[in-house]
C-alpha cells in the first residue's frame, strides 16, 4: 500500500531518510514501523519566510517494497527504415532523431558544427584569444547552444508535452536521477558533453546517421513539397520529410530561406546585459543569512518588472556560474551565462533584457530582417566599444544607473575580459533607460541587488530568435512547403532546452504522419 504527502524539512534533513521517513509518518499519523521505503517525487527549496526549508512531496511505502524505476533504452533497428532529414543537432534535433527511432524511422541529422569533444577547442580559442569559427563556437555544434551554456531543465512549458519523458531521456543517457525531482532541474555544462555524446551513441546504434562539419545550403523543393536538402559539399540528401532545428543564431538559414522565397517573419525578441554579483551577494538576500551553509545549494532569483509599457526581466539565471562569449560572427558581442553542475564559482549572473516588439524599431514590418539586423547593430556596437578580441563593454551597476563612467570594474568571470564603458554608447537610448529604470526597483525587491559590486556586461542579444519561420497549428509544416517542419528555438517555437526537446519530438511525430 502507498500514500502521498508533503513533508517540510529543515536543510540537512532532506537527504537523511530516517527523519524523513519519521516527518512522513507525522504527516500521514501512521506507525513509523509501518513505512518499508519512501520515494521523493519533488522537491523545493521554500525561502520566503526567515526560516529556509526544504518541501517534499513524497510517495511512502507501507509493509511493500520499492522496487526503483529502470531507465533503459530498447530502440528498433531503423537503418533501412523511412528518413527524415533533422538540420541541426541541438536539443530539438536531437530528441527528434531519437523520438523518429521510437517511431521506426531513420534519423538522419545534419549538423554544421563539430562533435562535442572537437567543439572544446574552438571554445578555447573564443575564451583565450577572442577567435570565433563561425561554424563551431558556443551555438553551433553538438547539442547546440545547450550544451556548453548550462543545462537549465526548468519550463513553463508543460502544456506542449511530456516534460518527464524528456527529463528520463536524459536520466537515461546518464544525468542525475535527481533531475527528475528538482523543482528546478540543472545538468551543468560539464556533464552536458557525456550525456550528449551518449544520445549520439543511441541514435548511430539503432542504425541512425549523424554527419558533422556539414551545412545545409539549399532545400529542395518541388511544386510545394520538400524533397530533401543540398549541402555546402553540393551532395543531394533525399526524404519527404525535413525538421529544420538550426537554433536562433544560424542567420544564413534564414537568409537561406528568404533567397528561396519560402516565408519567414520578422519577431519580437529581448536584449539587455548580462548581470554578475558576487554569489554571496544573492545568497544574503534570498536566504536571509550571513553565510550560506554547506546545505543550501546556491541561491538564484527571478526579477520582473513592467517599465514604460515594456517588460524588464532577469533571464536564464546562473547560480555559481560564469559569463560566456556567444558570439558566432567576427567583429560581434554576445554574451551568455552558464553553469557546472556544483555551481561553485564565486558569482552569479543573469541575462536582464527589455522585451522588444515590432514597433520599437525603425523599418518596415513586413522586412523578415528588421529585428535580426537590429540585434546585429546592437551587437556589432558592443565590439567597438569593447575594443577588439572579444573584450566586452563593462560597467558597474550604480554607475550605469547614474550615468557616470566606472573609473574600475570589479573582477568578474567573463574571461576575455571587460573595458569600463558607459553602457548608452552601446545600447539604444529606449532600452538603457528602462534597465536605469527597473534596477533601483529590482534593489527594493531583492535586499542586496542594487550595488556597485555588480558589474553589467554587454550584451545579451540571443534570448531568443528574432525571426520565425512559420508553421500549421495542426500539422507543425511550413504553410507553403508540404514535408518542411520549422522546429525549436530558431523557428521561434521554443524558449529551452526542454521546450526545444519537445518540440523536436512533436516534429518528428508530425513527420510519421505524412510519411505513413
Amino acid at each position: 500500500m502507498t500514500k502521498e504527502t508533503e513533508i517540510v524539512c529543515p536543510p540537512g534533513q532532506h537527504e537523511d531518510e530516517a527523519a524523513l521517513k519519521q516527518l512522513a509518518s507525522s504527516a500521514l499519523k501512521i506507525p513509523l514501523k509501518n513505512i518499508t521505503a519512501l520515494k521523493i517525487l519533488k522537491r523545493s527549496i521554500d525561502a520566503r519566510g526567515r526560516r529556509v526549508v526544504y518541501r517534499m512531496q513524497v510517495r511512502v511505502f507501507m509493509q511493500e517494497a520499492y522496487q526503483p524505476e529502470v531507465f533503459t533504452i530498447n530502440y528498433p533497428n531503423v537503418q533501412f527504415a523511412r528518413p527524415v532529414i533533422i538540420v541541426g543537432a541541438g536539443p530539438a534535433g536531437l530528441f527528434a532523431a531519437l523520438q523518429c527511432i521510437e517511431l521506426g524511422l531513420k534519423p538522419i541529422v545534419i549538423e554544421r558544427g563539430k562533435d562535442v569533444k572537437q567543439r572544446r577547442r574552438d571554445l578555447a580559442n573564443i575564451n583565450k584569444q577572442g577567435l570565433v569559427n563561425p561554424e563551431s563556437n558556443y551555438c553551433f555544434g553538438e547539442g547546440g547552444a545547450g550544451t556548453y551554456s548550462d543545462g537549465k531543465l526548468y519550463t513553463r512549458s508543460t502544456k506542449r508535452g511530456d516534460v518527464n519523458q524528456v527529463l528520463k531521456m536524459f536520466v537515461a543517457h546518464g544525468a542525475a536521477e535527481d533531475i527528475l525531482i528538482d523543482a528546478r532541474p540543472h545538468i551543468g555544462t560539464n556533464k552536458l558533453p557525456q550525456i550528449i555524446t551518449a544520445m549520439r551513441e543511441t541514435v548511430l546504434n539503432a542504425g541512425g546517421e549523424i554527419m558533422f562539419d556539414t551545412k545545409v545550403t539549399q532545400l529542395l523543393v518541388d511544386f510545394g513539397k520538400i524533397k530533401g536538402v543540398k549541402t555546402s559539399a553540393g551532395e543531394k540528401m533525399m526524404s519527404d520529410a525535413v525538421i529544420l532545428a538550426t537554433g536562433h543564431s544560424a542567420r544564413d538559414v534564414f537568409e537561406m530561406l528568404h533567397s528561396q522565397n519560402i516565408l519567414i517573419e520578422a519577431k519580437p525578441f529581448a536584449l539587455g546585459v548580462r548581470i554578475e554579483h558576487p554569489q554571496e551577494i544573492i545568497d544574503r538576500a534570498q536566504y536571509h543569512c550571513e553565510l550560506r551553509g554547506p546545505d543550501l545549494p546556491p541561491s538564484y532569483y527571478s526579477l520582473v518588472e513592467q517599465v514604460d509599457n515594456r517588460g524588464v526581466f532577469s533571464f536564464c539565471m546562473c547560480p555559481g556560474g560564469i559569463i560566456a562569449p556567444c558570439s558566432t560572427e567576427a567583429g560581434e558581442i554576445v554574451v551568455n551565462g552558464w553553469s557546472p553542475s556544483k555551481r561553485n564559482n564565486p558569482f552569479a549572473n543573469s541575462g536582464t533584457v527589455v522585451q522588444i516588439n515590432l514597433e520599437d524599431v525603425a523599418g518596415n514590418d513586413n522586412d523578415p530582417f528588421k529585428m535580426l539586423n537590429f540585434q546585429k547593430q546592437v551587437e556589432q556596437a558592443a565590439f567597438v566599444a569593447g575594443g577588439g578580441n572579444l573584450v566586452a563593454p563593462g560597467q558597474r551597476m550604480v554607475d550605469f544607473v547614474k550615468n557616470r563612467l566606472s573609473s574600475d570594474l570589479p573582477v568578474n568571470s567573463y574571461l576575455p575580459g571587460t573595458k569600463s564603458v558607459e553602457l548608452k554608447e552601446v545600447l539604444p537610448g529606449w532600452i538603457n533607460e528602462r534597465l536605469r529604470k527597473a534596477l533601483p526597483v529590482f534593489g527594493k525587491k531583492m535586499k542586496g541587488y542594487y550595488t556597485n559590486e555588480a558589474i553589467l556586461v554587454g550584451v545579451e542579444s540571443r534570448t531568443s530568435s528574432p525571426v520565425k519561420i512559420p508553421r500549421d497549428r495542426e500539422t507543425l509544416q511550413h504553410p507553403q512547403v508540404t514535408g518542411l517542419f520549422p522546429c525549436g528555438e530558431g523557428a521561434g517555437y521554443a524558449g529551452g532546452i526542454i521546450s526545444a526537446a519537445i518540440d523536436g519530438i512533436n516534429c518528428a511525430t508530425a513527420a510519421l504522419k505524412i510519411l505513413s
